[in-house]
């Protein structure tokens, strides 16, 4: 069986008029009128009408079910329809693959379903284009994050997502059998990417990554995609510039390349201003002391106080300037004052994108900051090593590509923009 296309549908339009040409997709709609026959058929790129002619090919297509996947050969030709611009008339139509009803969701929408049953039926779920808009827009992300890290003179690698240690030494690990060892699912890249600024100078990573939290809210996930970048020769400040640029150059490309997607979704994606807004922890903390929250100087700032700055600053702002008792033993302190941190986290309103910082290279600093926070530093000598072999001054970031997913396409659940989510409740399909 000849299985090839000449054409995606979205190839064509008025002026492909008297072309002969072969396409593919699922049937989304048949109508009967009189003696003529029309078939709604799409494929990812777009959607045509299809005139079918031919005792043949009418059979063959009157009971045929929505979402069967067909191939036609035909004409382009004009249209009467005031829903498309060019239709084509059959002269050949294969049934490539039946779609058996009921359907376990109606993808083009005419039926709601809830966040669960799409879910299950993910795979179905991608013909609704409210929901291929969004993992189209994601591609176009992921594209863009890519060229301006490239552009930059950053390598892309690839690190272990099975670890023999805690990798920054936190709790909330998947915990697995190696064989005959104890094994850890990675949390992040932290140590493996900084070791790789030793030969490789600017990498940069996407990938999964796990974390055992049993969080129920819309924006947490227990794997989830993150961007992770490691430089040398860069201070904080330095890389929180790089992923300003990154963030702009993102919704500068979904704004130029993305303009059927963003109407699909109702959206209006425009590239933010730059430079972002830059608080420090200490102005943060005065801000909500005028709004009535008494914070002491070094506490952690929670859900709840986030939500109030993300009211007094809207879109993108980075909170700098951390407490050093706050923030993980990797983290470099300010030359002029050692109780604050060279540290960032990017937000977008109350939500936390990114966290990065200036990272410590001083072996024996590092020894001395894990015993201060209750780790073993013996358990990190296979990453130590590293800093005997001339350990450049480095500093990195971990961007949640799916919370950034969320603020692009101003959906909240980020279950909805992660194709086969993983939360405490879901493990299938």
């Amino acid at each position: 069986m000849d299985l090839k296309r000449t054409h995606n549908i979205g190839m064509l339009n008025a002026s492909s008029k008297g072309q002969k040409v072969i396409v593919g997709g699922w049937v989304e709609d048949l109508r009967e009128l009189g003696k003529l026959t029309f078939l709604t058929v799409r494929d990812v790129t777009g959607v045509a009408q299809i005139v079918v002619v031919g005792e043949d090919n009418i059979k063959q297509v009157k009971d045929l079910n929505r979402q069967s996947v067909i191939r036609i050969t035909g004409t382009v030709q004009d249209t009467k329809s005031r829903d498309f611009t060019f239709e084509i008339k059959s002269e050949k139509i294969e049934i490539l693959s039946r779609a058996v009803h009921p359907l376990p969701i109606d993808p083009i929408g005419r039926l709601e379903s809830n966040i669960d049953n799409r879910l299950n039926a993910r795979a179905l779920d991608l013909r609704n284009q409210r929901t291929l808009s969004i993992f189209k827009i994601r591609h176009h992300a992921l594209q863009s994050i890519r060229k301006t890290l490239v552009d930059l003179g950053f390598i892309e690698v690839n690190t272990p997502k099975i670890i023999g240690s805690a990798s920054e030494g936190g709790a909330n690990l998947f915990s697995l059998k190696y064989f005959d060892k104890q094994a850890y699912l990675a949390q992040s890249p932290q140590l493996y990417k900084e070791q790789l600024t030793v030969g490789l100078e600017r990498v940069f990573e996407i990938a999964s990554f796990y974390r055992a939290e049993k969080s129920h809210t819309v924006r947490h996930l227990t794997e989830f995609t993150s961007v992770d970048i490691e430089a040398d020769f860069m201070d904080y400040l330095d890389v929180a510039e790089v992923l300003e640029t990154i963030v702009a150059n993102v919704f500068e490309h979904i704004e130029k390349n993305c303009e059927t997607e963003q109407k699909i979704l109702e959206i209006d994606v425009k590239r933010p201003k730059t430079p972002f807004e830059r608080i420090t922890y200490k102005q943060a903390i005065e801000e909500l002391g005028r709004e009535g929250i008494s914070l002491e100087y070094g506490d952690d700032l929670l859900d709840s106080h986030l939500r109030k700055l993300g009211e007094i600053h809207s879109g993108f702002y980075f909170l700098i300037d951390w407490p050093m008792k706050l923030k993980p033993f990797y983290i470099h302190e300010k030359d002029d004052d050692p109780l604050l941190s060279k540290s960032f986290d990017l937000q977008y309103g109350y939500l936390e994108l990114s966290s990065g910082g200036r990272r410590l290279h001083d072996p024996n600093k590092i020894r001395a900051r894990l015993t201060e926070q209750g780790l073993d530093p013996s358990q990190f000598e296979d990453h130590l090593r590293a800093f005997d072999w001339g350990m450049p001054p480095h500093s990195g970031w971990g961007l949640g590509l799916d919370r950034l997913m969320s603020v692009l396409t101003r959906i909240d659940n980020v279950r909805e923009v992660v194709l086969y989510p993983r939360d405490p409740e879901r493990l299938f399909p």
